[in-house]
């Protein structure tokens, strides 16, 4: 699985870089950004795959999180994929923020003319995945997955959908129920149709009341997110993990929807993710 190295820079002991492939899966180029832990010299490091939110690129977590030197010290490796297709030339794929480019909601769309490019699911989980395990010293075996917004949403869903791949789960502000949001909606009958049967099948919230279950969730919301009240649900999803799907939900007073709040509780993310990986 040939890459190109767009740029890799000196990072806390290990490395930042990021990267570039011709994507089967998607069928375009695709981008991605990968940290690797100075742990890494002495033989694979667990690995976490971390999802970003609508109208966030590959760069936008490795830039804004802060994430790295925690990272370091946890020995993580730390994957970012780009959050959807890009130059795919569909007719309306770049007309709104919150749908088409930069808005790949991690699924495979079944729907004309989004099925042949917007795969972002068997991407993240299989190509991208096994990409990673062939050319970085990546232990696959411990694997974990977050996300904001839109990728919280993401590392929800794949980790309910996938549990055999990821041993720890958590999100950032997730879109906790998207069927019931406005921005799910859209999404959900872009890429998917009509058929609310298939929409639960890729909403957090459905597919908890459907009996699938993960690894414990860590979830932390902010209370000044802009978009807490019509988009994310956490409340929803509050309810339908009491019915045994172990989860923390943090409350936070004063913090919004963007990065400042993801810096501020990064260290605790990783934390949660290393319990599970490096035993």
């Amino acid at each position: 699985m040939p890459f190109e190295t767009l740029s890799r820079h000196a990072c806390f002991g290990g490395s930042q870089g990021f990267y570039r492939h011709q994507s089967r899966e998607i069928g375009l180029p695709m981008r991605f950004s990968v940290f690797t832990p100075p742990q890494a010299a002495e033989g694979p490091v667990p690995v976490l795959f971390y999802l970003a939110g609508l109208t966030c690129t590959e760069e936008t977590f490795a830039i804004k999180a802060g994430a790295q030197r925690v990272a370091a010290e946890l020995g993580l490796m730390l994957v970012a994929p780009d959050t959807s297709p890009r130059g795919a030339q569909v007719p309306g794929e770049a007309d709104t923020w919150d749908f088409g480019v930069g808005a790949g909601f991690y699924l495979d769309a079944v729907r004309e003319p989004w099925a042949r490019h917007w795969r972002m699911e068997s991407y993240i989980t299989g190509e991208l995945r096994q990409l990673i395990g062939l050319r970085f010293p990546a232990d696959l075996a411990r694997c974990g997955i977050f996300g904001h917004s839109m990728g919280g949403h993401g590392a929800l869903t794949l980790a309910l959908r996938h549990p055999e791949l990821y041993r720890s789960v958590s999100a950032f502000a997730p879109i906790a129920a998207p069927s019931l949001c406005p921005w799910g909606q859209k999404a959900f009958g872009g890429y998917l149709g009509d058929n609310r049967d298939l929409w639960r099948k890729h909403d957090a919230a459905t597919l908890i009341e459907d009996g699938l279950r993960c690894p414990p969730i860590l979830i932390d919301q902010g209370l000044e997110d802009q978009f807490l009240l019509t988009q994310l649900n956490p409340d929803r999803f509050e309810q339908v993990c009491a019915d045994g799907q172990p989860l923390t939900l943090r409350r936070h007073p004063g913090y919004d929807h963007g990065y400042y709040f993801i810096s501020t509780f990064i260290a605790d993310h990783l934390a949660h993710h290393a319990q599970y990986l490096r035993a």
